[in-house]
């Protein structure tokens, strides 16, 4: 078994998804689109302990969905920033056991599998950082004013979450993109820019992330299948 710690990440607006409301308090069946997210790692024994990073103003309503979803694990709720990175930083800082493999997970994530945690778990005690990824299926074209260059596909990958650390590695690289004002597009960039080497691990098409409307209803269909 190689245990970790689950950051879930639940503190943005989620205005795409323009549903007047966080989107993690979205009903996907019959649950908030948190609880699903939450599930996985609840019903996993590799996973140790879950820091859930919300926004100050959605603290409350958090509390009280998760009062009333009985959780399986003790979850700490702790304040997020106004950027995704930030409330990263702060997750990690409120992390009381630092000993362990993070991972980082987007609270708009549900479907995510246990065996992939699994997978990426290994990856990451070994090779000190990973991520799911699959590989891009779509023609990527790169546009450069008016020239336009077809990439290779093959070298492709799609980023997914969680992406997976030892503590130390994760921190030192939030806290020197800090001090270098540098934003990334995903913690894996942060751990890049250091010179570490990252692991990819084969992730799922089903590990989709809910950012539209549309994507609600992929996430409904999704569990009617």
């Amino acid at each position: 078994m190689f245990e970790y710690h689950a950051i879930v990440l639940a503190a943005g607006e989620g205005k795409r998804m323009n549903v007047g409301e966080n989107k993690q308090f979205v009903l996907i069946g019959k649950q908030p689109l948190i609880i699903h997210t939450l599930d996985v790692f609840n019903k996993d024994p590799w996973c140790s302990s879950i820091t859930l990073v919300v926004s100050k103003k959605d603290k409350e309503r958090m509390e009280e969905i998760l009062a009333t979803y009985k959780q399986k694990k003790d979850i700490h709720l702790t304040i997020g920033g106004a950027e995704r990175q930030e409330s990263v930083y702060l997750g990690l800082r409120a992390m009381e056991k630092r000993d362990t493999v993070v991972f980082v997970h987007d609270g708009a994530r549900p479907f995510v599998s246990m065996e992939s945690l699994h997978h990426l778990a290994e990856a990451a005690y070994h090779h000190k950082a990973a991520l799911l990824a699959v590989p891009v299926t779509d023609t990527i074209k790169q546009r450069n004013g008016q020239s336009l260059n077809t990439l290779d596909r093959k070298t492709l990958w799609a980023a997914q979450t969680p992406q997976a650390f030892h503590f130390d590695i994760i921190f030192d690289a939030h806290k020197q993109a800090a001090q270098d004002q540098f934003l990334g597009t995903d913690d894996t960039s942060l751990v890049e820019r250091l010179n570490i080497p990252v692991e990819i691990v084969m992730g799922s098409y089903d590990n989709m992330k809910l950012t539209t409307p549309e994507d609600l209803k992929r996430a409904q269909a999704f569990l009617k299948k």
